[in-house]
């Protein structure tokens, strides 16, 4: 079952607690586009769909207010990349 993901505007991050630990996926927005710029998920909660779900709510929340991703996190850039239906989301260069 997925985590629930919230997104948190005033610290500009994508979050999700389980087990009382809290994960983060931060963000900046500029005009139409956000950057996705770093994954933290701590260890007590790795290897449980934390991240992937932060990342998908991201991706969700992008193509919603039709933004343009720059995914300056390599976990997020690994994710597009094995994900071809998100890949239109990237910001051309």
């Amino acid at each position: 079952m997925p985590v629930q993901v919230t997104n948190n505007t005033k610290q500009r991050c994508f979050e999700s607690t389980l087990d009382g630990e809290t994960a983060v996926l931060t963000y900046e927005i500029k005009g139409n586009r956000i950057t996705l710029t770093h994954t933290r998920v701590p260890k007590a909660i790795e290897n449980r769909g934390v991240g992937t779900n932060l990342v998908e709510a991201a991706l969700s929340f992008a193509r919603e207010h039709h933004l343009q991703v720059i995914p300056e996190c390599p976990f997020v850039a690994k994710y597009i990349a094995e994900h071809s239906e998100h890949q239109s989301l990237l910001a051309k260069k």
